[in-house]
């Protein structure tokens, strides 16, 4: 269970609105912070980020602060409140004790003033929002008039009781502010087995055919390729299973792949680790690929099924891959009882093979305008 911080900030106040333009919404360079810092958390910051640059924000060094400071976790959420309004929602991804980090960040724009803001962590996946937070209040048990002061945190009674009920305050906060319906997770015994693809797979004798053929089965490492391959053009980061990856290095001598699914994404990885492909952004999932093409289609959907289960506000685009030729069969399946229940029709796309094909050759020689809404754009819902 992640922790829940909570700033506020007071609406227009001319320093901390030119702090925060500075340094949350402009964001900063690595090579700007890593004089400050150990090298353990240059490399931390580097494993998170890339080279991309990063949220930093800070808090005063009393003893409230620095408790609530110390509780702090990578993955745990945080909030930037101003006023009434949710600002901003991220991801700890690291933090750190520097004054002179601080001085660096945040000179005073008046001139004068000793102040420091020397707890200091760094925020991934930031989201801007613009959302009551009386709907924060809701959802975690507040009084609809609690005034929010300072720099706090989620009690956890309060935490452990929305959790029951729901997967994840990112998703949950967006969907709410996008007009939305927000689900509840289903009873605890409800929640699906994980099981392995052998007990999942259901075979006709037209698939037996398929799989017996080499060139279907290397076709599936060819798709994982170019996804995996697109991903990183896109500038995501990429996840395949562990068993794939001596695959995809010894066949296209492709390698970058996250070596390990992040602990920072609030989903069980047992549901998520066996994805075929994987494009994730920090401690965000940006879309998930089940590539399908030696079988009935009916495995990737199950997969989906289960995620969709044990995490209802689910964002990012989910994808079957397959031949164009096998369409038909997705939409069969989709018409299945138990996924037509869970709505996977309006939530899972067809990406024909075809059409990664000619989106790999079209970003053969660039990269510019690749990223994950070309490959919805490409893709259909297939009710």
């Amino acid at each position: 269970m992640r922790n829940v911080f909570l700033l506020y900030m007071p609406p227009g106040n001319p320093q901390a609105m030119v702090h925060y333009q500075d340094t949350i919404k402009n964001r900063v360079e690595l090579r700007r912070i890593a004089g400050f810092v150990s090298q353990n958390l240059r490399a931390k910051l580097s494993s998170v980020f890339g080279s991309a640059p990063v949220a930093v924000w800070g808090s005063e060094g009393g003893p409230k602060n620095r408790s609530n400071f110390e509780r702090m976790s990578q993955g745990d959420d945080i909030l930037i409140v101003e006023g009434d309004r949710v600002k901003l929602i991220g991801k700890i991804a690291a933090k750190v004790e520097s004054e002179d980090l601080s001085r660096e960040l945040w000179k005073s724009i008046t001139g004068s003033g000793s102040t420091t803001w020397k707890l200091i962590y760094f925020i991934a996946n930031p989201r801007e929002l613009d959302l009551p937070f009386k709907e924060f209040c809701r959802l975690f048990g507040y009084a609809e008039a609690y005034r929010l002061r300072g720099f706090t945190t989620v009690a956890t009674d309060k935490l452990e009781e929305f959790y029951a009920r729901y997967d994840d305050l990112y998703s949950v906060l967006v969907r709410l502010q996008k007009g939305e319906t927000v689900w509840q997770k289903a009873p605890e015994a409800a929640l699906p087995a994980v099981h392995s693809p052998t007990q999942l797979t259901e075979i006709r004798a037209e698939d037996i055919d398929q799989v017996l053929r080499t060139k279907l089965v290397s076709d599936h490492v060819r798709m994982q390729w170019k996804l995996a391959r697109l991903g990183i053009k896109a500038g995501e980061r990429v996840w395949v299973p562990v068993g794939d990856q001596s695959r995809l290095r010894q066949t296209y001598q492709f390698e970058q792949f996250d070596p390990e699914f992040s602990s920072g994404i609030d989903l069980p990885h047992s549901y998520v680790e066996n994805i075929d492909v994987v494009w994730k952004q920090e401690f965000r999932i940006a879309a998930a690929y089940e590539i399908e093409n030696s079988t009935s289609i009916y495995s990737g959907l199950l997969r989906f099924a289960d995620l969709n289960v044990v995490a209802p506000n689910t964002l990012y685009p989910m994808f079957i891959v397959a031949p164009k030729d096998r369409k038909n069969r997705v939409r069969e399946q989709l018409r299945r009882p138990a996924f037509k229940r869970l709505e996977l029709y309006r939530k899972v796309r067809f990406l024909a093979y075809e059409t990664i094909d000619d989106i790999d050759e079209f970003f053969s020689g660039s990269d510019s305008g690749l990223n994950v809404d070309v490959i919805i754009n490409k893709s259909e819902l297939v009710e």
